[in-house]
This record gives structure tokens, C-alpha cells and sequence, in this order.
């Protein structure tokens, strides 16, 4: 093969297409490199569907930029784990570059402090250089969030949210917070009462198509260790899935989702909740669609303006918020453990098998779906595991291996 001018790299969770890396591609001097692991699928012990998403995203995404003319080399795994074996990204990484020689590589800046590491120091290997472009996919850029955060003594997610509503003129009237304030948390925090939640609508799945149902068989013959299991597994996993998931969230779940975004109830497993978080990690949806969707709803009288906040707070507040945290502080970041803790994650993590009422349901959630909304996360799970004394960062490790939607960025802290 002839030497190529831009090997373009793009990672799992940067399935969108108009990724900064593809700007100025050239079909007929730059190649596409994608590629599955098996470092990265066994780093951590990875749910069964978080590897299905993974790859059956990744696999549509590859089909989405041929179509349009892109070349792609794409690396996928086989069914038997002896081919592959103990091979990372940047050995596949290095293989190609042997073959394709490319004069530099570019990619856009990943959501990951080590697997930017390891890319780095795999073109420093080869003497290529590699070019990082910015992610448009944020609001917030790490740059401007440091620079936010240099004029600060305490960084405070309230100013940051506020301030990024200005900016971008998100739920704003002539200055002033749509509704008359910043903030509706007392007007979102209603119980099910004892009652329960009465019948809930439908949330919107996805039939897997054959390219899906080749990754299932393959992470099923693969990986038949890893936790969780492949049975309906019903995400989207390509861009025109995200969006009528989204739609669906917008028409049928956001009017009722800011009183009971918060709320539990045994069996409950996505109550109103978008269910959005992983298509949107992956970067399948963009965040600014999410939130103009809502604050539409909000402005055509179809949703409530506590709703509408309280969904454009997850995005525009806590997700950028996160991030900007998280390349601020790292690598040091992932380490602290201010209480010494020690322990390892409990059993009950893994297989659910617990007497604990709270846990044991959170945990079928969380097996089954590889999800559980916030609360479970962070009071329920959360709490338990920071009052038993785990290590944080096993903790950390968990999460990545067991949440669909979890990115370093996303749950480092």
C-alpha cells in the first residue's frame, strides 16, 4: 500500500460525523483507522452490553463513513480469543502504521487522560507526529474551563451552569433565568408516594439489525465470563436511532420528568428518564440537539419550565462541569483516596446477590441494563460503597466496566 498523508484516527466514543479529526479529509490521501481491542474490552471487566454499544456503534459508524467515501481500515475482533490476545490499541495502532506509513496522524482530543497517553507516546514510537484537535462536541472546551476556574478561590457547578446559560442564551429572557430563577431542584424532588408510579410510558427500543446481532454472538462467544448478559439488548446505536430517541424522550417522558427525576420504586427501572446518556457519551447525539429539543418543548408549551431545567441542568451544568473538572486535575486526579480506603468493591457489585433492599434492586437494574439513574448511583451504590470503606479507585473501575454510558471524563471524581 502506498504512503498515506493523515492516518485519522477515531476512537469508540467519538461516533460523530462531523468529527474535528475529518475536517480537510482527503479520499484520496488520508485513511480512517478504527479499531476493537482486547485491552480495552478487558481492562476493566466489562459488562456484556457496554461491549455490545461499543462495538455495534462503532461497526455502524464505520458502514456510515464509507458511504460516504471515506476509507476506512477498521480492526475487528474474531470470536476466538486466542487471535488478538494481550494486543492494545496501540499495538494495532503500530501495525498499521508500518503498513500504511503515514506521515502524520490526527485525531480529535479523546475522553480518556491514558488513551490520549498511549496514542501520543505510540506516535512518538514511530516519529510521526500526531496532530490533536479540539472536541466541538462540549460547550466548554478544557482551555476556557481552566481559565474559568484560574479566577476562582472554589469551583462551584451553580456559577459554572449559570454562567454557560448566559453565554450560549439557554433558557434566558432578556437576561434574566427563564421563569424567575436559575434553579427548580425543591419542584423536582416528589416521591412516587405510596401508591407507586401508576403506569409509566414506554421507553423507545431498538431492534437489533444483523450487524448488531454479529457483535451479541461475538461478545457472547468472546467474552462469556463478563458480567451481565446480551439478552434485549435494545439501545440505539446509530445516529438516526439516538435522534428518535431523543424525540421520543422529548414528546412522551420530559413534561413529567423534573418532580420524579429523583424518585425510586422497586422494579422501576427508568421511571422518566431519557435514557439518552449513552448515545450521547458515544457522541452519537450532539448535546446543543439535546438541549435545544427540550428548551423547544419549553417554549411550544409542551413540557413545564421545572422539567425543561432540570434536563438542561444534566447536560449544560453537570456533564460540562465533570469534564472540565476532569482535565484540569488529571492524571493526579484518578488517585486521591482522602480516606485511605482500601477495601475492594463488594461481591454484591458484581452479581447482585445482596439482602440489602435498596442495592439488590439497583444492582438488577444495573445488571440487566448496564444502568441506573443517578440516585442509585450516588445514594444508593454510591453511598454504601463510601461508608464500606472501597478503594475509589476500584470503585472507579467498576463504573467503567459496568455503566453503558461511563467514560473516564465522565466518572473520575
Amino acid at each position: 500500500m502506498s504512503s498515506v498523508r493523515n492516518l485519522v484516527i477515531v476512537l469508540g466514543d467519538q461516533l460523530d460525523p462531523t468529527l474535528s479529526a475529518l475536517d480537510g479529509f482527503d479520499t484520496e490521501r488520508d485513511v480512517v483507522w478504527m479499531a476493537e481491542n482486547e485491552t480495552e474490552a478487558t481492562h476493566v471487566w466489562c459488562h456484556k452490553k457496554r461491549l455490545v454499544l461499543f462495538f455495534a456503534a462503532m461497526r455502524h459508524h464505520r458502514d456510515a463513513l464509507r458511504d460516504r467515501g471515506f476509507e476506512v481500515d477498521y480492526h475487528a475482533l474474531s470470536a476466538d480469543r486466542r487471535r488478538d490476545s494481550g494486543r492494545g490499541l496501540a499495538d494495532i495502532l503500530s501495525a498499521r502504521i508500518r503498513i500504511h506509513q503515514p506521515k502524520r496522524l490526527v485525531m480529535t482530543e479523546s475522553g480518556d487522560h491514558r488513551v490520549q497517553s498511549l496514542l501520543q507516546e505510540c506516535a512518538d514510537q514511530h516519529d510521526r507526529a500526531l496532530q490533536v484537535r479540539p472536541d466541538r462536541h462540549f460547550y466548554c472546551d478544557p482551555a476556557a474551563f481552566d481559565a474559568w476556574a484560574a479566577e476562582r478561590q472554589r469551583i462551584v457547578l451553580e456559577d459554572f451552569y449559570r454562567g454557560l446559560r448566559r453565554e450560549h442564551d439557554i433558557l434566558m429572557n432578556d437576561g434574566e433565568p427563564a421563569g424567575g430563577q436559575w434553579n427548580f431542584d425543591k419542584a423536582n424532588r416528589e416521591t412516587f408516594g405510596r401508591q407507586g408510579p401508576g403506569a409509566l410510558p414506554h421507553v423507545r427500543a431498538f431492534r437489533p439489525d444483523a450487524c448488531t446481532r454479529d457483535v451479541i454472538e461475538l461478545i457472547e462467544t468472546r467474552y462469556p465470563d463478563h458480567p451481565g448478559h446480551t439478552d434485549g439488548f435494545d439501545l440505539p446505536v446509530t445516529r438516526d436511532e439516538a435522534r428518535t430517541a431523543l424525540a421520543d424522550f422529548i414528546e412522551h417522558r420530559l413534561p413529567v420528568f423534573g418532580p420524579y427525576q429523583d424518585a425510586l420504586w422497586t422494579g422501576v427501572r427508568f421511571a422518566y428518564h431519557s435514557r439518552l446518556s449513552a448515545a450521547l457519551n458515544l457522541h452519537l447525539l450532539d448535546p446543543r440537539e439535546c438541549v435545544d429539543a427540550a428548551v423547544a418543548a419549553y417554549e411550544a408549551g409542551d413540557a413545564p419550565i421545572a422539567c425543561v431545567e432540570g434536563f438542561v441542568r444534566q447536560i449544560l451544568g453537570w456533564r460540562e462541569f465533570v469534564r472540565g473538572v476532569y482535565w484540569r486535575e488529571m492524571p493526579g486526579y484518578a488517585e486521591r483516596n482522602a480516606l485511605s480506603a482500601d477495601l475492594p468493591v463488594p461481591r454484591a457489585y458484581w452479581d447482585g446477590d445482596t439482602d440489602m433492599t435498596c442495592v439488590a434492586d439497583a444492582m438488577a437494574n444495573v445488571l440487566d441494563n448496564g444502568y441506573a439513574h443517578h440516585i442509585q448511583r450516588l445514594m444508593v451504590l454510591g453511598l454504601f460503597a463510601l461508608v464500606a470503606g472501597v478503594n475509589p479507585r476500584a470503585f472507579n473501575d467498576w463504573h467503567l466496566a459496568m455503566y453503558l454510558d461511563a467514560i473516564d471524563w465522565v466518572l473520575t471524581r
